[in-house]
């Protein structure tokens, strides 16, 4: 059974769609035993972090997510949910997130004409062995929506990396850890095989 953490964050909807798609039973649920239960769970999300943790902590997910992780079920952050999953963010100092791996979301900084948020198809540099990009090519396409990106502490957890004014950590994979920055469910086929290779993890 894969989970979707639910705390009230957009884009659920549209990350249990891609998961119907490739013929799983998503459940959606803050409900502490089902997560526990879970073979699988995502953390997905859109918005702002300060908001985010405070829903966490206020339906009491952050513990849960800590165990479920601690007992390791396979845990997939996306966006949001990957910014959550680090100590802290620039968009909300004094606000720590989940602390589950090292490393600061910083402001994707202002240079020349780019645009922020970033928000397009960007080609990713993949690390070799990359779990969850089996069966892709080497630079894939993936879609982004976000202006604060991921300064993972240690290179080793980085699967994939983008360049948007600076580089940015695009996929970080450690033990049952996984994230995207981007958006699978909304990268066409490319995300597609994403989840498929989360799912059968």
């Amino acid at each position: 059974m894969v989970s979707i953490i639910d705390y009230d964050a957009g884009n659920i909807r549209s990350v249990e769609k891609a998961l119907i798609h490739l013929g799983q039973e998503p459940v959606i649920t803050r409900d502490r035993k089902t997560i526990l239960a879970s073979d699988r769970v995502i953390l997905p999300g859109v918005g702002a972090f300060g908001s985010a943790m405070g829903k966490l902590n206020g339906y009491g997910l952050t513990e849960v997510i800590r165990e479920v992780v601690g007992k390791g079920t396979p845990f997939l952050g996306i966006c949001l949910g990957l910014q959550l999953m680090f100590e802290s963010s620039e968009e909300a100092p004094g606000v720590s997130g989940l602390g589950l791996l090292p490393g600061r979301i910083l402001k994707i900084p202002q240079k020349d004409d780019l645009k922020i948020p970033h928000m397009g198809w960007n080609s990713l540099e993949v690390t070799k062995g990359a779990s969850l990009f089996r069966g892709l090519p080497e630079h894939p396409y993936v879609y982004f929506v976000h202006s604060f990106y991921l300064n993972a502490d240690h290179e080793e957890d980085v699967a994939a990396v983008t360049e948007y004014g600076t580089t940015i950590h695009a996929s970080v994979e450690h033990e049952n850890l996984f994230a995207c920055q981007f958006h699978p469910e909304k990268s066409s086929q490319t995300g597609l095989t994403i989840l498929k290779n989360f799912i059968e993890l």
